[in-house]
């Protein structure tokens, strides 16, 4: 069993989130924008906990049959240790439960270790973004992963019963 557990972002969590949104990206979400989040019926941001203390987080948005990943981050003292690999779990399953038959995201082609980390949990490139980021300015590589739809889920439930 993992260490680390998943729970639904809250307002308690937003500081927490925008101090991490800083230490990772060239664009940080502010913790205004984090908190309009609260309120969006589509959006779904996990947080991931060692001991209460925050050590990462996931943002989807789940419209209709797609979802997409909008950012996920984990705190550099934290990595390395299966908390990324949570977190896409927990957004694949997120998104399955709202409906969605792909899930999808943007990365920088440098960033290597995100890469492999998609690619092993069954993420694949489906299309660049030109000039996608900035400060860097760098090129977007979609990736996209194909889901279990309810329907499917429920079939195999049927046949298994």
């Amino acid at each position: 069993m993992s260490k680390f557990t998943l729970v639904p972002m809250s307002e308690k969590h937003i500081a927490e989130l925008a101090r991490l949104e800083k230490i990772c990206f060239s664009q940080p979400w502010s913790e205004k924008s984090l908190r309009e989040e609260l309120d969006n019926r589509t959006a779904h941001f996990l947080v991931a906990e060692f001991n209460g203390v925050v050590v990462g987080y996931i943002g989807v948005f789940v419209v209709y049959e797609s979802c997409d990943i909008s950012n996920i981050a984990v705190f550099p003292e934290y990595r390395r240790q299966g908390i990324g690999r949570l977190l896409l779990e927990g957004a694949c399953d997120v998104a399955q439960k709202g409906g969605a038959e792909s899930i999808s995201l943007e990365v920088r082609p440098s960033n290597e270790g995100a890469l492999a980390l998609y690619r092993s949990v069954g993420f694949e490139e489906v299309g660049l973004r030109k000039n996608f980021y900035r400060n860097p300015t760098e090129d977007g590589l979609i990736l996209s992963k194909k889901l279990i739809s309810k329907e499917t889920v429920k079939k195999n439930e049927n046949f298994s019963n």
